[in-house]
C-alpha cells in the first residue's frame, strides 16, 4: 500500500497561511479579553464590543466610509454603463482604454498626490465631494475595462437575434446586454466598494481636515496603540466578510442564481 507524502510545497503552503492568519486569530480573541492588549488573557468579557457600540465618533467615520465607498461605486457603474451604451450603438472607445490603465501602472500614492495637486491647482475647497471624487476617479479605471471586454466578449448573434426579431436597440441593451454583464457587474461593484470603503491614502491626502473615514479614525488610534476596541471592530468586519464570502460560495455550488 503506498502511502499519500506531504510535498515541501504543502508545507510551505500551510506555514504561510499560518503565518498570515496568527494575527487575525490573536485580535479576535483578544477582543474578548478583560484586560487591554497586550495585557495577558485574564478572563472573558463583552465590555470591548459595548464600548463599540457606544463609540459614535467611529461609528460617523464608519458611516462615512460608506457613502464615499456606495457613492464611488454608483457612479462608476453607472457610467461604465453608459460607456458600453455608447459602444453598443457604435461608438470607438478602444483607443481610449488605456486611459484607464493608469490605476494599474502607477502607485495609489502617486495617483493621490497628483490628485491632491489638481485640486489644489483649480482651487477646490477639499472635503467629501472632493474624496468621492477621487475614488470615482480610481474606481473608473477598475470599472471600465473589466466591463467593456465583458461586453466584447458577448456573441454579438445573440443581440442581432433579438432585434431581427423586433426589439429596439434600447430594449436589447437594458434586457439583453446589462443581465450578460451581470456577474461581471456585480463582482466589480463589490470589488469596488470594499477597495473604496477601506482605503486609507486617497483619503489621507483628498479628505481635507472636515472628514474622516473609517481608515482615519482607526489611523489616529493606533498612534498611541491598539484599543481592544479595535479588535472588537475588526472582528465584526471579519465576520461579516466572512459569512458573505460562505454564503456566495455555498449558492455557488447549489447551482442556484448568483445575480
Amino acid at each position: 500500500m503506498i502511502k499519500n507524502k506531504i510535498h515541501p510545497l504543502q508545507l510551505l503552503t500551510l506555514a504561510l497561511y499560518i503565518f498570515i492568519y496568527t494575527p487575525t486569530l490573536v485580535m479576535i480573541v483578544f477582543s474578548f479579553n478583560q484586560q487591554q492588549f497586550p495585557s495577558p488573557w485574564t478572563g472573558f468579557s463583552l465590555n470591548w464590543y459595548i464600548d463599540l457600540f457606544q463609540n459614535k465618533e467611529l461609528w460617523q467615520a464608519a458611516y462615512t466610509s460608506f457613502l464615499v465607498a456606495f457613492w464611488s461605486t454608483t457612479l462608476s457603474a453607472l457610467l461604465s454603463i453608459g460607456l458600453i451604451f455608447y459602444t453598443a450603438r457604435g461608438g470607438k472607445i478602444k483607443k481610449f482604454l488605456p486611459i484607464f490603465y493608469g490605476n494599474y501602472i502607477f502607485p495609489e500614492t502617486v495617483f493621490a498626490v497628483g490628485f491632491l495637486t489638481f485640486i489644489l491647482f483649480i482651487n477646490l475647497p477639499l472635503g467629501l465631494s472632493t474624496l468621492i471624487l477621487a475614488h470615482l476617479v480610481l474606481a473608473l479605471g477598475i470599472f471600465i475595462p473589466l466591463t467593456y471586454h465583458a461586453y466584447k466578449e458577448i456573441d454579438p448573434f445573440i443581440l442581432e437575434a433579438s432585434m431581427d426579431l423586433g426589439a429596439p436597440p434600447l430594449y436589447t441593451f437594458f434586457h439583453i446586454t446589462i443581465p450578460l454583464l451581470y456577474p461581471v457587474l456585480t463582482t466589480t461593484a463589490l470589488l469596488v466598494f470594499v477597495n473604496s470603503f477601506e482605503d486609507f491614502l486617497l483619503a489621507y491626502f483628498c479628505a481635507g481636515n472636515s472628514v474622516q473615514t473609517l481608515s482615519l479614525y482607526i489611523f489616529s488610534k493606533i498612534r498611541t496603540g491598539v484599543s481592544p476596541v479595535l479588535n472588537a471592530l475588526f472582528t465584526l468586519l471579519f465576520s461579516a466578510s466572512s459569512l458573505l464570502a460562505f454564503l456566495y460560495l455555498y449558492f455557488q455550488k447549489r447551482n442556484l442564481r448568483i445575480p
